[in-house]
């Protein structure tokens, strides 16, 4: 079991910057790959970003590749994901998500979940 708080959202201008945290507690939480996704309202949760377990590999997706990084600290139990250059259409709320597995990009394929943290960007 996996438990995990997001924090760090907030409201921004376009082109401004956030940090996402995820903290993750679980007697095995650092063996967990994570990810983050984003649903705005009247949309589908999509794949943003993943990280292994060790933080040795990463995915994005192509809407915030450049702009985004996720990254972890292993002995924290902490994964981030730093959010630069912001775009109105990246106003959602973003949650944190852990699987076992490694490169799943699919939301159904993620058990584990946090409560989500709103991220509004203003033109």
């Amino acid at each position: 079991q996996v438990q995990l708080i997001e924090s760090g959202g907030g409201l921004v201008q376009a082109g401004g910057s956030l940090r996402l945290s995820c903290a993750a507690s679980g007697r095995t939480a650092s063996e967990y790959a994570m990810g983050w996704f984003r649903q705005a309202p009247g949309k589908e949760r999509e794949f943003v970003a993943a990280i292994s377990w060790r933080g040795g590999s990463t995915l994005y997706a192509n809407s915030v590749k450049g702009r985004f990084t996720i990254s972890r600290d292993v002995a924290k139990n902490t994964v981030y994901l730093q959010m630069n250059s912001l775009k109105p259409e990246d106003t959602a709320v973003y949650y944190c998500a852990a699987d076992p597995r490694w490169g799943r990009v699919a939301p159904y394929e993620y058990h584990y979940w946090g409560q989500g943290t709103q991220v509004t960007v203003s033109s």
